[in-house]
């Protein structure tokens, strides 16, 4: 049996110094060093054998926070473990102090394909590093082949051309996918982050930003149009991964999939994400082709929704953890004394 640590890290905006990413933000040389002097530590400490990066804006800087994330591993192992002439060499302590380093692993990125390399314009990409490597190459998954059409049903009584769409062509941030060999076998890991709350707004012809950003003039309905547009992008991106991730499950492979969801748990994004959970017993539901108040699923039937629904059904790393420590809660964000997992 090999024992694998997975961990998900949103470094929130990695670029280099003197670099203006959005508007009028930008790292000076001391910041950036802070930054990168930071992310090492946290690395180090993770010590994890699989790490799913967000907002990254440049390859380059997070190679560089690898190395030395590298180089401070190799200075502790030589503080902290025995020589090999030593008897106790083997003892429990010097395992759990032991640091892997990332000498020699592998290293995926996906940059957004909606960065231009405009200051002030940027958009940041994701990506996976890992011990273990990969088994062919890593894919990208942003720019849709074929647009994803949603149409919606028509409430009853409208005509059906009455029900409208949503198109999407290209998700806001990429979502990168790898196969890693983990304990004889392959697993796909997707890597995402998905639409965040700010809202989206459209700018007016001519106009230098749009309406609803101008706080002075407070337009409370233009805005949760806004957060409304932002909701259905993330989960419309949310069933792209989700499509991703039951095409592996049907292929037989085993699925990982961690980011930054931009939302909670129970979440409707975050459900489409993992798969709906079986009810207790569909033997009390009415068939979809009832035609008597007593056409209910048989006992045979129930255990074949229950089978299929959990075959393509992923876990909550964060419900296993709860479970496992006894804790009663897991937070990733802690913003204007809100706390909540997004991660």
């Amino acid at each position: 049996m090999q024992d694998v640590t997975v961990a998900s890290f949103n470094v929130k905006n990695l670029i280099g110094a003197d670099q203006e990413y959005y508007k009028f933000q930008t790292y000076t040389p001391e910041e950036y060093a802070w930054k990168a002097d930071w992310m090492a530590d946290q690395l180090l400490a993770l010590d994890a054998d699989v790490v799913g990066f967000q907002e990254i804006f440049e390859e380059a800087a997070l190679k560089a926070v690898i190395e030395e994330t590298t180089e401070r591993a190799e200075i502790l192992n030589n503080a902290a473990q025995p020589g090999k002439t030593k008897p106790y060499r083997k003892k429990a302590i010097f395992r759990r102090l032991e640091s892997g380093g990332y000498h020699g692993a592998a290293l995926a990125f996906a940059p957004n394909s909606a960065d231009n390399g405009i200051p002030g314009e940027r958009r940041p990409g994701v990506a996976i590093l890992s011990r273990l490597g990969f088994s062919g190459a890593p894919e990208i998954i942003q720019n849709l082949p074929q647009p994803l059409v949603i149409p919606f049903a028509p409430l009853r009584g409208l005509d059906a051309g009455d029900a409208g769409q949503f198109v999407l062509r290209r998700l806001s941030r990429p979502i990168l996918k790898v196969r890693i060999p983990m304990g004889g076998h392959e697993v796909t890991v997707f890597n995402c982050h998905l639409k965040s709350k700010l809202g989206e707004y459209i700018k007016p012809t001519g106009e230098t930003y749009p309406t609803e950003a101008d706080l002075t003039n407070y337009d409370a309905l233009g805005r949760a149009m806004g957060a409304l547009r932002a909701a259905t992008r993330r989960m419309a991106e949310a069933w792209v991964l989700r499509q991703a991730i039951v095409a592996e499950l049907n292929a037989g492979n085993p699925v990982i999939a961690m980011g930054d969801y931009n939302d909670g748990e129970h979440a409707v994004s975050s459900e489409i994400i993992a798969g709906e959970r079986p009810f207790k017993n569909y033997g009390w539901m009415l068939r979809h082709d009832a035609e008597h108040r007593s056409d209910r699923y048989s006992a045979e039937e129930n255990e074949q929704i229950t089978e299929a629904v959990e075959r393509v059904r992923l876990r909550s790393a964060e419900k296993l953890f709860v479970r496992k420590s006894l804790r009663d809660m897991v937070y990733t964000s802690a913003f204007g004394g809100v706390f909540e997992s997004i991660d």
